[in-house]
């Protein structure tokens, strides 16, 4: 699964970890995630975040 990075802070979505604070359980891809999830750091939408390698 692709790792996702947030264009503001840099905060790197992990799949393997997902966010358990934020009720999405590791394992879970960037795409299955809802669309009403922020990122854990700065708060951006998830449309700011981009594939990373």
């Amino acid at each position: 699964m692709d790792k996702y990075i947030c264009s503001v802070c840099g905060y790197v979505y992990e799949p393997n970890k997902g966010d358990p604070d934020n009720a999405v359980a590791p394992g879970t891809s960037f795409e299955d995630i809802p669309d009403e999830w922020l990122c854990p750091l700065c708060g951006a939408d998830k449309t700011l975040f981009e594939k990373t390698d």
